[in-house]
């Protein structure tokens, strides 16, 4: 089975396997994107000490909930948590997910580029969800240079503006001239092992909140 990727706005995907769905950094509605009643069997929260990315009213139910490195298994996921520290003390988590085959890391909010420890724990990677709009994390240009060091083979960008943020942030179409990527919008990506594409792709995806 394809795992199933939507994108919710700012860092906020949902990710859905044959019996896991993951909700990564649930946003509130003040960030202009409108999330709803999600359910989800495990929740990640990269920045947990910052309600714009950890509005968990958004979700249902008593899910797993992840904010802290270690090596967790639930269920068909395997999900590995880095920790990258911010320049204020503050935490950024990275979360490298396996499911259904899939090798897909969330990025967070890193402050810059992730070190070579962290780069050689993310090795492999068939989905780097990626944070393109400056704000309190990568730009345009520092993001293109992470995605080349990181090689995945398919890349989703995030955090950048749109008709719904709120926030300052930089718009996609900078990112897209860096790396000379074209790209249409659309509403989900479904992937499976061995269906991914052999070079390095560009997925935009269409904001569902």
């Amino acid at each position: 089975m394809p795992v199933e990727i939507v994108w919710f706005g700012r860092t906020c995907f949902r990710i859905r396997g044959r019996s896991v769905t993951i909700l990564t950094d649930p946003c509130p509605p003040e960030s202009g994107y409108r999330l709803g009643k999600q359910t989800a069997s495990i929740v990640t929260l990269s920045r947990a000490d910052d309600p714009q990315y950890s509005y968990l009213a958004a979700v249902q139910g008593e899910p797993m909930l992840l904010d802290a490195p270690g090596e967790y298994e639930i269920g068909d996921a395997l999900i590995t948590a880095l920790a990258d520290r911010r320049p204020d003390g503050a935490r950024n988590v990275i979360f490298v997910i396996e499911l259904e085959g899939v090798r897909i890391a969330h990025l967070g909010l890193p402050p810059k580029a992730p070190n070579d420890t962290l780069v050689e724990q993310m090795d492999d990677v068939d989905v780097l969800l990626l944070p393109v709009g400056g704000g309190a994390s990568l730009g345009p240009a520092a993001a293109a240079d992470v995605m080349t060091s990181l090689d995945p083979h398919i890349a989703v960008p995030m955090h950048y503006k749109t008709e719904k943020e709120q926030l300052d942030l930089e718009p996609l179409e900078r990112f897209l001239r860096e790396t000379g990527a074209k790209a249409a919008p659309q509403p989900r990506l479904s992937v499976a092992p061995g269906q991914v594409p052999e070079e390095l792709t560009v997925v935009v995806l269409e904001p569902r909140g």
